[in-house]
């Protein structure tokens, strides 16, 4: 055996996570990619109080609590701010630029807060939340001026708390409590945002200087606890979220999903479905060769519920078993992805699991 090959072997063996250059000399770091698995991302139960965040290639999620943001304040060469539809939030623009000068009894907060709202069974009020497609260019809170006198106060509903009942089975309980209302008012500093903020009733207000993190598609802050905020890994880190959602039905505006799963579209993660039922195709027999690059859309909601029935009077949701997914992960790895279960074995909601495998 030649000294040449025995280098080999130590690159492979030795250094599982470094590369050899031309001489068998180790040089640096390489993908591992994972073949596929077997996966149930912690949502939490019925009340899916997680987002869960998960990197195929790697077989790795993290876990963040569903209300530990508000606002996520966008890294890329727009200035755009989106909230959080994972709580129902919806935010309202106003005429002022004055903050300290709207309160709850102005004439024009009064007359807006009952359309700013999510599920209010209004066509009109989508305009009060972010595009559902992931679209950065179409948030409900205006792209962000570099003059500040283009920048007006916002009414910002901040949805519900947690749900925290336990449902009948096969039922969930996603929000409980209204979390009240902020206004704020957003500004640019250079490459920096400067976010103006406070309760409805104050005549002063607070200010922060929120910086972008190319590393990231968001910067997260928490009005709670009126910090910055990690939520989501690096965006080339994640492919797909289990999340509470706000989506919108056709002619009845914005309204509020649980079992929803969003790709990372910004991250350059893109989905499309397959339906075994129309397509001549079976999760076990398609391979890379079956794929067609121009299914692929940038709709962050190319899996959204499709993968579960959606129930109705007398009927719950249930597992559908005729779809699964071709994903087009963020590193550029091809795979096929089957939900193989909705509930628990004892049919508790909040118990999602799917297979997944690399085609080649």
């Amino acid at each position: 055996m030649t000294n040449k090959f025995l280098t080999f072997i130590l690159c492979v063996a030795v250094f599982s996570f470094t590369s050899c250059d031309k001489d068998d000399t180790p040089t640096g770091p390489i993908t591992i990619v994972i073949d596929g698995a077997e996966v149930s991302p912690e949502v939490g139960g019925p009340n899916q109080p997680n987002q869960v965040y998960l990197d195929l290639s790697t077989n790795t999620s993290i876990s963040s609590q569903r209300d530990a943001w508000e606002l996520g304040f966008y890294t890329g060469s727009d200035f755009r701010v989106v909230i959080n539809g994972a709580i129902y939030m919806a935010v309202g623009k106003l005429t002022s630029t004055d903050i300290d000068a709207v309160t709850s009894s102005s004439t024009e907060v009064q007359d807006l807060q009952p359309k700013v709202a999510v599920g209010t069974f209004d066509a009109a009020n989508t305009a009060y939340v972010d595009s559902p497609y992931g679209t950065i260019t179409e948030t409900a809170i205006d792209e962000i001026s570099s003059t500040d006198a283009n920048n007006n106060v916002y009414l910002l509903n901040l949805g519900y708390e947690i749900g925290t009942d336990t449902p009948a089975t096969g039922s969930v309980d996603i929000s409980d409590d209204s979390r009240g209302w902020k206004k704020i008012r957003i500004l640019r500093s250079g490459n920096n945002y400067i976010l103006q903020y406070a309760n409805l009733d104050d005549t002063t207000h607070k200010e922060v200087i929120i910086s972008k993190n190319a590393i990231y598609n968001y910067t997260f802050f928490s009005l709670k606890t009126e910090n910055e905020v990690i939520v989501e890994p690096a965006k080339k880190d994640w492919d797909l979220n289990f999340t509470v959602f706000t989506n919108e039905i056709t002619g009845y505006g914005s309204y509020g999903y649980s079992d929803f799963v969003v790709n990372n579209v910004k991250g350059d993660a893109k989905v499309y479905m397959i339906d075994t039922d129309v397509d001549s195709f079976t999760y076990d027999t398609f391979t890379l060769a079956d794929v067609t690059a121009t299914n692929f859309t940038d709709d962050q909601r190319s899996i959204g519920s499709s993968w579960r029935n959606g129930g109705g009077p007398g009927s719950l949701p249930s597992l559908k078993e005729n779809v699964f997914y071709i994903i087009n992960d963020t590193d550029g790895n091809l795979y096929k992805l089957q939900f193989i279960a909705l509930t628990n074995a004892d049919g508790v909601r909040g118990y999602p699991k799917f297979i997944y495998s690399l085609l080649q």
